[in-house]
């Protein structure tokens, strides 16, 4: 496959995490959709569900990983990439290192929690058992726009 139909597949695969997002959204959650392929299928798809179901734990990409263990009958997730529109967190790349996904393409940085490069980069810790190829900025003013709006209404209410 060449770059350009990587990349062709990424952004599609990126817009469906934004609807994801939009879902979180919707419901009063912080937007963060993710969604996960295996050979260029979604098999699974999450957002953010913290705040109505009571669960810290409960990150788009957890519930994306959770969903998509189910499906393929297996913790893990080899041959697959997780869409997220956001940087992951130090508990999602935690996450992501034990289901085994061999690679990340996340939208916008994230630089008060980021655990992909932010912050921390996880994704390349040669201590860890598991390294994942990681590229950000896919649709990054678009994910960084949806959370701007999101924390701004917030913020006025």
């Amino acid at each position: 496959m060449s770059d350009f139909e990587t990349e062709e597949k990424d952004l599609f695969f990126m817009s469906e995490a934004l609807l994801e997002a939009s879902k979180a959204e919707e419901m009063g959650e912080v937007p963060v959709g993710a969604l996960i392929t295996r050979e260029e299928v979604i098999i699974s798809r999450g957002y953010n569900k913290k705040e109505s179901a009571c669960d810290p734990t409960l990150h788009g990409e957890i519930v994306a990983i959770t969903g998509a263990a189910r499906a393929l009958g297996a913790w893990r997730l080899a041959e697959t990439t997780l869409y997220v529109t956001l940087e992951p967190c130090l508990m999602c790349m935690g996450a992501l290192i034990q289901a085994r996904v061999p690679r990340l393409v996340f939208g916008a940085a994230d630089p008060k929690a980021g655990a992909c490069g932010s912050l921390f980069d996880l994704s390349c810790d040669t201590r860890l058992n598991h390294r994942i190829q990681a590229s950000g900025g896919l649709c990054e003013a678009e994910s960084r726009h949806m959370l701007q709006r999101f924390f701004k209404k917030l913020r006025n209410k």
